[in-house]
């Protein structure tokens, strides 16, 4: 019952994250080919800035449209801190949902889909109760 519950009230807003995370997903493939084949830039480097750009525009995103209603409780650039500060939360969270499964013999593919549905549910929460301050 009260998985139902919170499930209801959330499913638009987490469609609406979900649709601009894979947004990210592409702003980041993107720009990593971009610098590191077009540009020359290092790897690790143009990972770098093509993480942060895509978390950058996710935040935008979000800040516009998924959490549009929410606005009023902090400062933009306040709220943009909190949501880099989530992703890297989210970041460690994936790392270690993959290597724990694929050490304990999943593929690392399928154990990266668990990792990365792990960072998405955790950069929702938070970000909705504490950069945005939904309510519980």
């Amino acid at each position: 019952m009260i998985m139902r519950q919170l499930i209801n009230r959330h499913k638009g807003r987490f469609t609406r994250f979900c649709i601009v995370g894979l947004s990210g997903v592409l702003v980041n493939e993107g720009l990593l080919w971009l610098f590191t084949d077009i540009f020359s830039v290092f790897l690790l480097l143009s990972s770098l800035i093509a993480i942060e750009i895509s978390i950058l525009t996710n935040f935008s995103f979000n800040e516009l449209w998924t959490f549009r209603d929410m606005r009023g409780g902090r400062e933009v650039y306040t709220r943009m801190y909190l949501y880099n500060l989530i992703a890297l939360g989210g970041l460690v969270i994936n790392l270690f949902i993959l290597y724990a499964l694929a050490t304990a013999g999943m593929h690392y593919l399928l154990a990266n889909l668990f990792g990365i549905a792990g960072a998405v549910l955790w950069n929702y929460f938070i970000n909705y109760r504490w950069t945005w301050l939904g309510k519980a």
